[in-house]
């Protein structure tokens, strides 16, 4: 494990402005990337051991991040058209 705090605008640098034109204007998108950045500051604090947490505790919630980010990476590389002309303009 790194012990890295795993940052959605870290994760997807090239879309960091499809990111926040997402998490405003649809909220299943907004809801994952909550959920996303949640559960990666409890990993990232298991990790440092300010948290406690259990080795498989530990791995279910990698996994689950890791489908969060899969999800959310698929939303943003197959968005809306509205969405598309933001990400094109940047």
């Amino acid at each position: 494990m790194s012990g890295t705090l795993h940052e959605l605008a870290a994760e997807f640098p090239d879309f960091r402005a499809l990111v926040r034109h997402l998490q405003q204007t649809d909220g299943h998108f907004a809801r994952l990337c909550r959920s996303y950045e949640d559960l990666s500051r409890r990993v990232h604090m298991a990790e440092r051991r300010n948290e406690p947490a259990g080795d498989a505790m530990l791995i279910d919630m990698c996994k689950q991040r890791r489908q969060l980010k899969e999800e959310i990476y698929g939303m943003l590389v197959q968005p809306e058209p509205e969405a598309e002309a933001i990400k094109l303009a940047v």
